[in-house]
């Protein structure tokens, strides 16, 4: 399991690159106004800068950093394990971060050729692919996602509010999570952008030599194709998503052999693919 807090969050006082920042506004509550602190998630510019040669700009919260840097790797197909990425480095640049990736000789040539550039918006999954064939990329064969249970999917659901720290600080963030089979939470990551998390998610199970078999994702946006194929590309073979799944995400599960469930909320959730590997026993039973 990964060393880490759940979910650290920096202190603004004391982080150089802090996840949120106070500016003063004026409230209007129930006909009353009044001059209030109001803490705001913050996105910069963080520039994916591979063996010297600027691949990605994207905007992101400036938290857990070296994470997202070898998530974003991983589920871009990058680097084809943590083995080929040599070191990460994280500094200030001109108006934004730039974090400096050293990769393997291989993995940089394959990636020189494929010539992407993602200058994206938050969030822009496919931002700068220049060819259709790029969208959809191979994906490996997923194992069923054994002991997956329903009560285990609930249990997370019920546990990942409280560790969604800077979502309680500002209200803008989007959180991915590693849980589990049992529902234990035991990665959590957030970012103004959702795939951001998950890639810092990603990047921590990577680190921390997380068994993809051995839980399931949570995140707490749509399910969208690029969602489901990171989370495919990362060895998952079950998603759970708190809001709606798109057609070519569900597609794409199916086709992989992912079991796909959406619209997760309280003891609520939608199959919506490979139902027949979900246990349907009830919490009582279980405890």
């Amino acid at each position: 399991m990964y060393d880490r807090p759940v979910n650290p969050l920096p202190d603004p006082e004391d982080d150089d690159f802090p996840s949120a920042r106070a500016r003063r506004v004026l409230r209007v509550r129930a006909g009353a106004s009044a001059q209030v602190d109001d803490m705001l998630v913050d996105e910069v510019p963080i520039a994916l800068v591979y063996n010297g040669i600027s691949h990605a700009v994207m905007m992101a919260t400036p938290a857990d950093l070296e994470e997202f840097a070898l998530g974003f790797s991983l589920s871009e197909g990058i680097v084809a394990g943590p083995g080929q990425c040599y070191g990460i480095e994280v500094e200030r640049d001109a108006g934004g971060i730039a974090v400096h990736i050293e990769i393997a000789g291989s993995a940089f040539m394959a990636l020189k050729e494929r010539r992407r550039s993602l200058a994206g918006r938050t969030g822009c999954g496919l931002c700068g692919v220049d060819s259709l064939d790029q969208v959809c990329r191979p994906l490996p064969a997923l194992p069923p996602a054994r002991g997956l249970h329903a009560a285990g999917v609930r249990r997370a659901l019920a546990a990942i509010g409280a560790e969604q720290a800077l979502t309680r600080l500002t209200g803008a963030a989007h959180a991915a999570a590693w849980c589990g089979m049992d529902g234990s939470v035991r990665i959590v990551r957030e970012d103004v952008g959702r795939h951001n998390a998950l890639d810092k998610v990603i990047g921590a199970m990577a680190r921390g030599h997380a068994r993809p078999g051995d839980g399931f994702l949570l995140i707490t946006s749509r399910v969208s194709f690029e969602m489901a194929q990171k989370a495919a590309v990362a060895g998952v073979s079950a998603l759970v998503g708190m809001s709606a799944p798109t057609l070519a995400a569900v597609d794409l599960a199916d086709q992989a052999g992912m079991t796909l469930l959406a619209f997760a909320r309280g003891h609520d959730f939608v199959c919506y693919t490979h139902a027949d590997r979900l246990g349907l026993v009830d919490d009582q039973e279980r405890t």
